[in-house]
């Protein structure tokens, strides 16, 4: 009789056929530049990448909401975080939510573009590894969805960004750390001035123990008025937290 050559786990007749069938599938259809639809094997080619991510289209921000200051010093606030500071600490995104941008993010967020997610996870992580001096939050945890938009949509679009940027941070995930307790109108649907009181006490913090005395970082696909995320840094500093750091895609820049 002869002998049967031992297999690794990862090298399973099902998990030779996996990566098989995966490179056939790649040939077959090729992967294109999510931006310039430009074939290749990733879903952002190295020029739109450079583009939009590189270098060149870096700009300064103020450190604690991200707004885009041109022209002005590096590690500077802006005029309202002057005024009224937020409860968060520290903004960071990779990109500003304008075109063509924008569309990637209506994609993987009404599109159900979800491998946008990995890329989107990617961009961010490299943005705050550049971030000099920046400590890497205890835990990340997801802004929440309510019930109800999370029963429509099928996903929460921040806890598939935030499942590989923990991943590749080598943070902790916890996905329910923060709960959201009271079903709210989509801040993009109401007038700014009427923004704070729509989102005032819809978050929760099922377990305080998990957040006392630690660096929270709060994930998110976009940042327009910054009030959810300050709403969501002020209830985690009630029951504790000691910084809280947003970790977002795209910031909007201020009209």
């Amino acid at each position: 009789m002869l002998a049967t050559p031992s297999i690794g786990m990862h090298g399973t007749p099902a998990a030779l056929l996996r990566r098989g069938g995966g490179a056939l599938l790649r040939r077959l259809l090729p992967a294109s530049c999510a931006l310039c639809a430009a074939a290749g094997g990733e879903l952002l080619c190295p020029d739109c990448a450079a583009q939009f991510f590189g270098s060149a289209a870096a700009v300064v921000r103020c450190p604690r909401c991200a707004n885009p200051l041109p022209g002005m010093p590096s590690g500077q606030l802006c005029g309202a975080c002057r005024a009224e500071a937020p409860a968060f600490d520290v903004t960071l995104v990779a990109a500003d939510y304008a075109m063509p941008l924008d569309q990637l993010v209506l994609q993987l967020k009404f599109g159900h573009r979800l491998a946008l997610a990995t890329l989107f996870a990617r961009l961010l992580r490299d943005a705050v590894l550049q971030q000099p001096g920046f400590t890497l939050p205890a835990l990340l945890c997801p802004v929440p969805l309510g019930r109800r938009r999370l029963a429509e949509r099928g996903y929460n679009q921040a806890l598939e960004i935030a499942r590989p940027l923990a991943r590749s941070l080598g943070v902790a995930l916890h996905p329910r750390l923060v709960c959201r307790v009271h079903e709210t109108a989509a801040q993009s649907s109401v007038a700014p001035e009427q923004r704070r009181h729509n989102i005032a006490g819809a978050f929760a913090i099922p377990d305080a123990a998990l957040v006392q005395g630690r660096h929270i970082g709060v994930v998110d696909d976009v940042m327009t008025s910054g009030r959810t995320l300050d709403e969501l840094a002020a209830t985690l500093k009630r029951h504790g937290a000691a910084r809280v750091s947003n970790l977002v895609f795209a910031r909007t820049p201020p009209h």
